[in-house]
């Protein structure tokens, strides 16, 4: 439903229904979990909603279906019902980090990664400048953390950058999932306070807590789950008056004594009395009134600055009268401090090219220390084995400059490339950073383009130092007889290249399929180790004559003159499929690429 298309007249039905939809932020319908073997469901038809300008809590006992129902709400788990967000659902909402910033247990990011870096990565793969990780550092109260790795953030410190990631895009809705636990009073006040200045700022807020003096001191409205079923659905206040316990809330210079003497005569009288010390010289008392504590106070000459009647355990919130309604959107997010300020708002083009992947590749793969440690470790490993192959000679010198020998089925260079192209997609499902955001989760396509050309050229560069490396090991030990350049370096460079390409982008693939690391290495030992047989058995070297003359016969069909020697290049080429080893790559690679986008397209249409 568009704006343009409604009636200007506020009395209009068609207005007010619209009108309606953008209040109604969140609006979960009859949302179901698949059920368990011999257990319910972990949520059982449950509809809520959520407004636009409150804090919803959504409220239950460890096991009550809270976090399910954040993530069939979503959509990061299978199970039915449907959640309108502003009327749409979330995947067909075009950026819905746009729309949704989720906190779901702990920061999902590698532990090798700085703070900053993962919030640049997560700012690159929405489309966002760079600035905008330091702007929300500095609301979080990052900035002095922000070259810290994430395995050393202490549990508030994991949460604040959580919320910094919720709150990178400027979303309208935040979603989190108790993300007060663990944290210390303070961190929790100053917690509530950014999500009530997003509240104020006409945002949305959708928390769960097992907590209920938590919920009633923080929220708006309370939403109660119980084994996964909807028990109530309350204002604030009303839940606080029908669900917490009444309290007398006393504060004195001599708490200690008094809590001591109030426990003793409730003793004394058999009477069911629950003395709580608070902070400071505050004392909470249940099971009593304000006439007994006074007479008790009186009766022992306790002094007694403040005594008074109060719903649960909610502090000055307790009963809130029309004027505190009415006063509320002048708050501001606070830590008992000074004001602290939400991340200004920030504007983000729509960018349909691979711009936006290429750029969260990029700083994904230069952002830890795994790439660099692997291609030093390929480049050492390629030297020490020219050096042995040279040393106990016998070997062909095409072999010997890629330092493969015959015992191995691949190269060193080729190894490390597909072990890289692996890591690439492994560590997308091993830390998964990107898998709340539903528009830029792994199994996109153009992640995909992106990932082959970071590999890719990765692996090029791989190829080239191993390649130089090991000539100048072998010119500084051996001398120039061990380094002269073959006859056909043009065909050989072809294929060492397109080898080591080859191994990272099967490496990438794979990953991408299986969903790991090591299966996607696996794949690429594959290829010479299974598929280059059955390749050999089933051409049986027909294939190499065949290619003989290629470029010739097609010079006679096409009639034309390659420039600048093109058909030397296309004949080397030809020559590279027609080997066991490029076909088998060739093969592998076409198999693995038409699995990856049969599985995407499959899980789009679910």
């Amino acid at each position: 439903m568009r704006v343009n298309s409604l009636c200007l007249d506020p009395r209009c039905p068609r207005k007010r229904t619209y009108r309606a939809i953008l209040l109604r932020v969140i609006q979960a319908l009859g949302l179901t979990s698949n059920p368990r073997k011999d257990l319910p469901p972990a949520v059982d038809d449950l509809s809520f909603e959520a407004h636009a300008g409150r804090v919803t809590a959504l409220l239950g006992a460890p096991g009550a279906g809270k976090t399910t129902a954040l993530r069939l709400l979503l959509e990061l788990q299978q199970g039915r019902g449907v959640t309108y967000f502003r009327g749409r659902p979330l995947h067909r909402i075009a950026h819905p980090s746009r729309e949704v910033g989720t906190l779901l247990g702990d920061v999902p990011g590698h532990p090798a990664r700085t703070v900053r870096g993962h919030l640049r990565m997560l700012c690159a793969a929405a489309g966002l400048p760079g600035r905008r990780a330091d702007e929300v550092l500095d609301v979080v109260g990052l900035v002095g953390l922000r070259d810290e790795r994430l395995d050393t953030l202490a549990r508030g410190m994991d949460r604040r950058l959580g919320l910094a990631c919720a709150l990178l895009a400027d979303p309208h809705t935040l979603v989190l999932d108790d993300p007060a636990e663990g944290l210390s009073p303070r961190e929790a006040r100053w917690l509530h306070g950014i999500l009530r200045a997003h509240a104020t700022q006409g945002g949305t807020v959708l928390f769960t807590t097992g907590d209920p003096k938590e919920a009633a001191r923080t929220a708006d409205r309370v939403v109660t789950l119980d084994e996964g079923r909807l028990v109530a659905d309350q204002e604030a206040p009303d839940f606080a008056r029908t669900r917490l316990r009444p309290r007398v809330a006393v504060r004195s210079p001599h708490a200690a004594r008094l809590g001591a003497v109030l426990a003793q005569e409730a003793r004394t009288a058999q009477h069911s009395v629950e003395v709580v010390r608070e902070d400071g010289n505050r004392l909470s008392v249940y099971g009593s009134s304000c006439a007994d504590v006074g007479d008790t106070a009186f009766r022992h000459g306790i002094l007694v600055h403040q005594l008074a009647d109060e719903v649960g355990d909610m502090g000055a919130r307790a009963v809130r009268s029309d004027a505190d309604e009415e006063a509320r959107p002048a708050r501001v997010a606070s830590s008992g401090g000074p004001s602290v300020p939400l991340p200004p708002p920030i504007s983000v083009r729509p960018a349909p090219s691979p711009l936006r992947p290429l750029r969260y590749e990029l700083r994904r793969a230069a952002g830890i220390g795994t790439g660099y440690l692997t291609c030093a470790a390929v480049l050492l490993t390629s030297v020490l084995v020219a050096l042995f192959l040279a040393r106990i000679g016998h070997t062909p010198q095409h072999r010997l400059l890629a330092a493969w020998p015959r015992e191995l089925p691949l190269p060193p260079a080729a190894l490390g490339a597909g072990l890289l192209g692996a890591i690439a997609f492994g560590d997308e499902f091993r830390h998964p950073a990107l898998a709340a955001d539903r528009g830029t989760v792994p199994r996109r396509l153009g992640l995909l383009t992106a990932k082959l050309l970071v590999s890719g050229a990765t692996a090029l560069l791989l190829a080239f130092l191993a390649l130089g490396c090991d000539l100048e090991m072998l010119y500084l030990v051996y001398g120039r007889e061990l380094t002269e350049v073959p006859a056909n370096w043009l065909s050989l460079s072809a294929s060492w290249f397109g080898l080591v390409v080859g191994c990272a982008w099967a490496g990438v693939l794979a990953a991408g399929i299986f969903r790991s690391t090591t299966a996607g290495l696996a794949a690429v030992l594959a290829v010479p180790v299974v598929v280059v047989p059955v390749v050999q058995k089933a051409l049986q070297g027909a294939s190499v004559r065949a290619a003989a003359g290629f470029t010739a016969r097609l010079h006679e069909v096409l009639l034309l003159r390659w420039p600048f020697g093109g058909e030397r290049y296309l004949g080397a080429a030809a020559r590279l499929i027609a080997q066991p080893v490029g076909g088998a790559l060739m093969l592998s690679l076409t198999a693995l690429l038409c699995a990856y986008v049969f599985t995407t397209l499959r899980g789009r249409v679910r």
